[in-house]
This record gives structure tokens, sequence and C-alpha cells, in this order.
């Protein structure tokens, strides 16, 4: 089995003939503004995983389903029937304003789960923190809820293929709902030091894998160009993984590209 990273959160599993996409985003730098997962993979997915509707995790999902035909796995909150199809907000629309139709979708809540051929999929509680955006002089503060674009549809997944089990946990605060999960790999968000509270942050990060107790780590969302901004979400991702090896758990820092074997 293969982990490619891009950032973000945006991961690409490969084992045998799957091959699942997680959160299929977006750049969002004057450096860059591309496709996290490179286009030239998006024919050959399997599985498309959203952990929620920012753009950074959704921009490009519906071209990425529309030039694979896989289905499209995501919480039940980012999506809604009307007149039969179901319409997921619009990955690049202006906050609630708009909704799109995809086919082959399967919404779940906390707890539940799907077998998509080989590939079982369960929803794993995930929680949106409030953010703050930079905006020339200005900070936007966006804070999730009911009627918020902002971190809508916020879920985790565990994911079971060819005997290993991989947890992603999205965007989330720390939470005390993940005991007993104990993947093989989990990846994880630690950039939300500071006014930025949208993910953990290191401190709770270490928490979290005290509590999951995974074999493998793999810290994301941190440490991420934003328009002129070279980093946002900025983490220490040195002192995490050093903090996690004193657990006797196997970490590893990927960057835009990386790959791994487990």
């Amino acid at each position: 089995m293969k982990i490619r990273h891009f950032l973000y959160n945006a991961f690409l599993i490969e084992s045998g003939n799957n091959k699942i996409a997680i959160d299929p985003g977006q750049y969002f730098s004057i450096f860059n503004f591309s496709s996290l997962i490179p286009a030239a993979d998006w024919s050959s997915i399997t599985h498309i995983l959203i952990t929620h509707g920012d753009p950074d995790h959704h921009w490009q999902s519906d071209r990425v389903a529309e030039a694979s035909h896989a289905p499209v796995v995501c919480g039940k909150d980012l999506a809604r029937v009307e007149d039969g199809k179901t319409l997921l907000v619009d990955p690049r629309g202006r906050e609630l304003t708009s909704w799109v139709p995809f086919d082959n979708v399967h919404a779940l809540d906390v707890g539940d789960s799907i077998s998509l051929g080989d590939v079982d999929i369960e929803a794993v509680k995930s929680v949106h923190g409030p953010i703050i955006v930079p905006i020339l002089w200005f900070k936007i503060k966006k804070q999730p809820g009911p009627g918020e674009r902002v971190g809508i549809g916020s879920m985790g997944f565990k994911i079971s293929l060819d005997g290993k089990t991989i947890v992603n946990l999205g965007d989330s605060i720390y939470l005390e709902d993940w005991t007993g999960l104990q993947p093989d790999v989990l990846m994880l968000p630690i950039g939300g030091m500071g006014n930025n509270t949208w993910t953990m942050d290191v401190t709770d990060a270490v928490e979290a894998v005290k509590m999951i107790e995974p074999k493998k780590v793999i810290p994301c969302h941190y440490n991420v160009p934003f328009l002129w901004i070279k980093n946002i979400a900025k983490a220490d991702d040195l002192l995490f993984k050093r903090e996690v090896e004193k657990l006797d758990i196997e970490c590893n820092i990927m960057r835009s590209g990386d790959e791994i074997e487990i």
C-alpha cells in the first residue's frame, strides 16, 4: 500500500486496484493556484472522500468525480437531496448560495459505514474550529455552525482495505470520541497554533495520538501557503515527531508529493 501526500489534507492511497483520494482541494497561493492532487491522477481514482466543504479540501472534487466516475463519500451536512438528486455545496461557490448535483454520492453520519467494492469506510466524528483569514490589513473570523460555509459537513473517516486501516480526521479540534480506533495509519492536523484554532495544535494532536494508539502517524494541514503568505497554520512538526516517537509510534513527516509504503 502506498500513500502520497499533497499538503493541506490531500492524500492518495493506492493498494491493488484501489486508488482513494482524500480532499481533492486547491492551492490558494499567488505562487501556486493549482489542484493539490495532480490532474494526471484524476481518471484512475476509484474512491473520493471529502472531509468538509472548505475550498482547500473540496475545490476540485466535482472535476475529479467527473474524470474518474468514482463514488463520493462525505459527511451528511455537505449534501442535500432535491427532486431526487443529491446535491453537494458548490465546490467553487460563494458561501451557501449554490449547490450542484453529484452522481454516486454516499453522505454519512457519525458511526455510519459503507462498503464500496473491497473498501470499507466508516464515518468518524470531526469538528472544525473557527478560523481567522488575513485579507490585506483585515482579519476575517469565520465561526463554523448552521448556515455557515466554513467547515460544512465536517467528518473524519476510517478506511479499511487489504487488512489495513487508515484514519483521517479532517480539520478537527481535539475530541474525546476517538478512543478505540487504533488504526495502522493516523492522519491528523497539527496547525491550530495561535489565533487560528480551526484544528488541533501540536499539543492537542499528541494527546489525540495517545488516545487513538495508531501504529504510524502522518501530521497534516500545517505550514501551508495562502495568498501571499508563505506559511499559515504554523506548527513545529519536528517537535510533534519527537513527542510521538516517545510513545514508540512511528511518525512520518511528508512534504508535497512525498510517498511512503506501509
